[in-house]
């Protein structure tokens, strides 16, 4: 006697499909945490007034020796957001001096600037490049291929704010060593030549004058130099 033949289950349209997709949490989450990333900065913008540098002055003699660590963590905060990084800058040149507000500038600054590319490392880079909006083609287009030299490039080159080669960084899969490195490096003559600008309006004297030619000229030279080196490692 013949074997029956063995059909296949089933497969109509109307039968239950046993291997449904699961919900795609990973990409809810990203968005929900774009979402939130977005209002907070937006928040911090439009609602987060940074004191006068009067104010400031007298709120760090206030508190004595703890007024230098409440300046380097305002700035980080500061650093984190789209809120300009200028103006504390010259804040430390006017309350601490050039030497002084130099070194309390850079630390806050880099503290500030890791804390965004930790936060883009989260993200993801689907995620990040949304975020950054119109900054997004710039920052791709340099950081892309790049490394170090890119990310000194971007931090040399006037106009372009901190907070997008931050993010940018962490996204692009910059490695955390050549971040901070070319931060650190890039970042100083950055802070210097604004920090000299505040010790300038608070004491307006010859040296100081000097202080604020011979730091921009730096920042000029070190952003040519950095970006010849990126487009030789492009090549």
């Amino acid at each position: 006697m013949p074997e029956t033949a063995k059909h296949p289950p089933s497969t109509a349209p109307g039968a239950p499909d046993r291997e449904r997709a699961g919900m795609p949490w990973g990409s809810v989450l990203r968005n929900l945490a774009l979402v939130l990333t977005v209002l907070v900065m937006v928040w911090l913008v439009l609602h987060v007034k940074l004191p006068s540098v009067g104010t400031l002055q007298a709120e760090i003699a206030e508190l004595g020796a703890w007024g230098p660590l409440l300046f380097i963590a305002l700035y980080a905060v500061v650093a984190v957001t789209p809120i300009p990084v200028t103006i504390m800058a010259v804040a430390g040149g006017m309350i601490f001096g050039l030497p002084v507000g130099t070194a309390l500038s850079l630390l806050g600054v880099v503290i500030g600037c890791y804390g965004g590319y930790g936060i883009a490392r989260v993200l993801g880079r689907e995620t990040v490049m949304r975020l950054l909006g119109s900054h997004a083609e710039v920052v791709e287009d340099r950081l892309g291929d790049g490394g170090f030299y890119a990310v000194c490039t971007l931090r040399l080159i006037p106009g372009i704010p901190y907070w997008p080669v931050n993010y940018g960084s962490g996204a692009l899969g910059i490695t955390s060593r050549d971040f901070l490195l070319a931060t650190v490096l890039s970042a100083l003559p950055g802070q210097l030549s604004l920090v000299a600008v505040g010790t300038f309006l608070a004491a307006p004297t010859l040296w100081n004058g000097i202080a604020v030619g011979l730091s921009w000229a730096a920042v000029i030279v070190l952003t040519l130099v950095a970006y010849r080196r990126w487009r030789a490692a492009r090549r």
